[in-house]
């Protein structure tokens, strides 16, 4: 089977063609994060307030069956949290939190001053705000404004093969489309945009846990 890639028609011109706007103005300055403790396992994240949300600052790195650090290293889930299948996603998140809608991501995107394009499902401006300054094929167009602290943590694709670590941060969405493919978001090294696109389930995303809503 030929590697399949993760950047399908509006996803690959999310990861190509860099360059073509400035840097948007940052807006507001990031709050200092809390912490949550999982007590399944003991870890702590740190957590941001971004508009009426709160996030989880970094990856879940919560141990599930279908769950994977990239190219099976310990460090990588430390550094960047596991890579789950879709139905793994979805129960993953620790007491509290959940696995974010669409309709959630897009919350997020307004909250940092994206703009919609309606044509590619991207949210213009939104990707640079929300991913760190280092770690990328391309550092430099993060600005990390609200402290979501996004990092290229790559994929699992098909045959186990794991793909573009440094260039890409795509996470699941709650929300299915098929009943073998779901929407993902994804942020890549060379653009400013926040991206949608859809998936098979069984691919390894990253999971970014939101607070349930009182």
């Amino acid at each position: 089977m030929r590697k399949l890639l993760l950047t399908t028609a509006a996803v690959a011109a999310a990861i190509a063609g860099a360059g073509c706007s400035k840097t948007p103005t940052p807006e507001s300055v990031p709050e200092t994060p809390n912490t949550l403790t999982d007590s399944r396992d003991g870890q702590t994240y740190k957590t941001v307030e971004i508009g009426t949300q709160t996030w989880m600052a970094q990856n879940l790195n919560y141990q599930t069956d279908s769950s994977w650090c990239y190219k099976n290293k310990g460090s990588n889930c430390r550094k960047y949290g596991r890579l789950y299948e879709w139905n793994a996603a979805k129960k993953a998140c620790p007491a509290g939190y959940h696995l974010p809608s669409r309709e959630e991501w897009d919350v997020l995107a307004q909250a940092v001053g994206g703009v919609i394009d309606p044509y590619n499902k991207s949210w213009s401006g939104a990707g640079n705000k929300l991913k760190t300054n280092s770690g990328w094929k391309k550092p430099g167009i993060g600005t990390d404004d609200y402290g979501f602290s996004a990092l290229p943590s790559g994929y699992l694709g098909p045959e186990n093969y794991f793909n573009d670590i440094h260039q890409c941060a795509p996470w699941w969405t709650a929300t299915g489309y098929s009943d073998r493919s779901a929407y993902f978001r994804i942020v890549a090294y060379n653009t400013y945009d926040l991206s949608e696109d859809i998936i098979d389930m069984y691919f390894g995303l990253s999971v970014r846990c939101v607070a349930d809503r009182p």
